[in-house]
């Protein structure tokens, strides 16, 4: 009975040291994963921007081009932005900046809906008041207070606003954050003017061949 008793003890000891180690080795697997994958490296290679570059290439696919009008840079921003996404779409939303440029679109959709919402009130009101009294501009607190601070944490608060999603943060996450956000554009940089030189010799190649063909025959 005693032996029965000790042998299932150490069973189960040994059962327990078996899991706590997987689930050890599974943690330190984890996060070697999610250091590879916040790595700046990682868009330096040929395979990051293969990936890009076939995201890219689907966003622009949805972009609604219109002919050339007055509202061309209305669709140079549309451009822009279905870049950006792809960008952060192949981050995967580990890093701030990707969850930054990912959740802004719906959060200026909305803004949008608000704003217009909100002119339209103040037209109602202002209508029903006839009050057209010219408001004077407003001089920001945060304004005032940011020509009082040091010269490097006012260069810590413009780098936050550069980088998407780092408005609030520490020196630290900004850092770390703009780090990976800076080799991810000039990955975009790169990806974007292969594609564009890719368009411009097949565009080349094929005018080449519509003005060598013979005219047609009579």
């Amino acid at each position: 009975m005693a032996s029965s008793l000790i042998s299932n003890s150490v069973t189960n000891s040994t059962a327990v040291v078996d899991r706590s180690k997987r689930k050890k080795k599974k943690k330190s697997l984890a996060q070697a994963r999610d250091q590879d994958q916040n790595d700046p490296a990682k868009w330096r290679t040929e395979k990051q921007q293969q990936i890009y570059s076939s995201k890219l290439i689907q966003a622009l696919g949805q972009v609604r081009l219109s002919p050339p009008s007055p509202s061309v840079p209305r669709q140079g921003r549309s451009v822009r932005e279905a870049a950006d996404r792809a960008l952060a779409v192949s981050a995967k939303g580990r890093t701030r900046w990707s969850r930054a440029i990912l959740t802004n679109r719906l959060k200026l959709k909305f803004r949008k809906q608000q704003q217009h919402h909100q002119k339209r009130q103040q037209r109602v009101i202002a209508a029903a008041s006839g009050s057209t009294r010219s408001k004077k501009p407003r001089v920001s607190v945060f304004r005032l207070k940011g020509k009082s601070l040091p010269a490097v944490q006012r260069k810590v608060k413009v780098l936050g606003r550069l980088v998407p999603g780092c408005r609030k943060q520490p020196l630290p996450v900004i850092l770390e954050e703009a780090t990976d956000y800076i080799a991810a554009l000039e990955m975009q940089v790169r990806a974007m003017s292969a594609l564009a030189d890719l368009l411009s010799g097949s565009g080349s190649i094929s005018s080449a061949a519509s003005s060598s063909a013979p005219p047609p025959s009579q």
